[in-house]
């Protein structure tokens, strides 16, 4: 059996416009994980807001979580090339001292278990917990460890100037790139971080060649990854530049189950 890597994002590619999966897709990448390939989510999202996901599609292979932050097998915390960046502390700090000045509505640090907020009132998106019990406010006395991640969620239209003066003052420690489909956010991670590392990663330890790698994504934060892949898959919504270095492009959105129609294809699925 010839294995394949199938690397997945979420928000914008394998979730609808809802941020849900259809029945097809669940039907296509459960076919396709019991044939023997690896069906990888490799997300921006913390795992927290992706486990669920992960479940629904009844697949058995590592995750990659806070765009290449975390890679981990879920409940095989022996899983060997697991591993987690972490963001300073210190710049986590400055930058919650700084989020009114800078037009950021809410500013969040991201543990692998802990959720930490500059309001205890938190959009609606599918990214946080309505459960105030499931995080707290972020603050120096709280936050006492280093975060994997900052997100920032603000205006659209804001995004490219928080983004340039984030990384003027600290570009040479830290990436700031943007996901979450129809939830546009901005995500601040360790220096040189992103999802083609986890990618490498599990493919590395699968030994699995990069020409049997299909990544697909539609956002910013995919470009590394579906430039890596042998078979790098721009979603028909995709941006502009993802697009431009993709191998492949989806004929449908992710709104059409335009992932799953294309992998029925490519992989002659009878679903």
């Amino acid at each position: 059996m010839n294995q394949h890597l199938i690397a997945i994002d979420l928000d914008g590619t394998t979730l609808n416009n809802q941020s849900q999966l259809s029945s097809l897709t669940i039907r296509t990448l459960r076919k396709l994980s019991e044939l023997g390939h690896m069906v990888c989510i490799v997300t921006g999202r913390p795992y927290r807001t992706s486990i669920d996901i992960y479940h629904q599609l009844g697949i058995q292979s590592p995750m990659v979580n806070f765009n290449g932050a975390y890679c981990h097998f879920p409940n095989r915390p022996d899983w060997i090339p697991s591993y987690h960046k972490e963001l300073d502390r210190e710049i986590a700090l400055e930058l919650f001292a700084d989020h009114q000045e800078l037009d950021v509505d809410l500013i969040c640090a991201e543990g692998i278990n802990q959720l930490y907020t500059s309001s205890m009132k938190l959009p609606e998106s599918p990214y946080y917990p309505m459960d105030d019990a499931k995080y707290v406010k972020l603050s120096r006395q709280s936050l006492i460890h280093n975060p994997i991640a900052l997100t920032l969620f603000t205006s659209e239209e804001c995004q490219a100037p928080i983004q340039a003066r984030i990384l003027a003052k600290y570009g040479d420690d830290v990436s700031v790139r943007t996901w979450g489909g129809e939830y546009p956010v901005l995500e601040v991670v360790h220096a040189g971080i992103h999802k083609a590392i986890g990618v490498k990663t599990i493919a590395d330890f699968y030994h699995i060649p990069r020409a049997n790698i299909y990544s697909f994504g539609d956002e910013d934060n995919d470009l590394e990854m579906i430039d890596y892949a042998g078979h790098g898959v721009a979603m028909k919504n995709a941006i502009d530049s993802v697009k431009a270095i993709a191998d492949h492009e989806t004929q449908f959105t992710n709104d059409e189950d335009g992932l799953a129609r294309f992998l029925i294809e490519t992989f002659a699925l009878e679903i």
